[in-house]
């Protein structure tokens, strides 16, 4: 599987390199929106058809939330770690790590709120850390179980990785993988902003 997931990505990386005309972006855009909006969709459906899942979900309770809040204080540390390794300063590397994976809206609230080039870096850092979740997931699984595979895809794992995680888990797993991007992609516009302020 992951050897499948990252041809498909260098194949895409490659084909968008070589053939792809600029005028076909906006439109490459919208049927991606689609097409990732048809492949969440039919999750949910499995998801919400699978009335086990959601039974383990109810007898776990609360304790799903140390889920995200694993996957965020892993992310916040390990950005803060490189901050101190790269010389920059700790709380925009922080910040950049609070994206949680979200390159759109992570490198937009930071361009707006500290600069061009840290937007920028938060923006690359967080389309970086979505291409490796896709590659790392099905090692993950094979490697660390079902749990820790959750852990690299961050905010995406409620849209563009669930399809992923659901191919190579369960039903209970895809269904805290969800939860975890769902309080996760709640948490980036206000931690983003928190973290700058300080």
């Amino acid at each position: 599987m992951a050897l499948s997931v990252a041809a498909a990505v260098i194949g895409g990386i490659l084909l968008g390199w070589a053939a792809l005309p600029p005028a076909a972006g906006p439109l490459l855009d919208t049927a991606v929106t689609y097409l990732l909006a048809a492949l969440v969709f039919l999750v949910g459906v499995d998801i919400g058809g699978n009335r086990d899942a959601w039974r383990q979900a109810a007898a776990i309770g609360p304790r799903l939330l140390l889920v995200p809040l694993a996957v965020a204080a892993g992310s916040l540390a390990g950005a803060g770690l490189a901050g101190v390794l790269l010389a920059m300063p700790v709380s925009e590397a922080v910040a950049v790590g609070a994206g949680f994976g979200w390159y759109s809206l992570s490198g937009v609230l930071i361009a707006s709120a500290r600069s061009v080039e840290l937007g920028t870096i938060a923006f690359l850092a967080n389309i970086a850390r979505e291409l490796m979740a896709f590659l790392l997931i099905p090692l993950l699984v094979a490697r660390l179980g079902k749990l820790p595979a959750i852990a690299p895809g961050g905010a995406t794992t409620m849209d563009s990785t669930l399809p992923l995680i659901t191919r190579v888990t369960d039903a209970p797993t895809a269904l805290v993988a969800f939860i975890s991007g769902l309080v996760l992609t709640a948490a980036v516009p206000i931690l983003i902003p928190l973290i700058l302020a300080i």
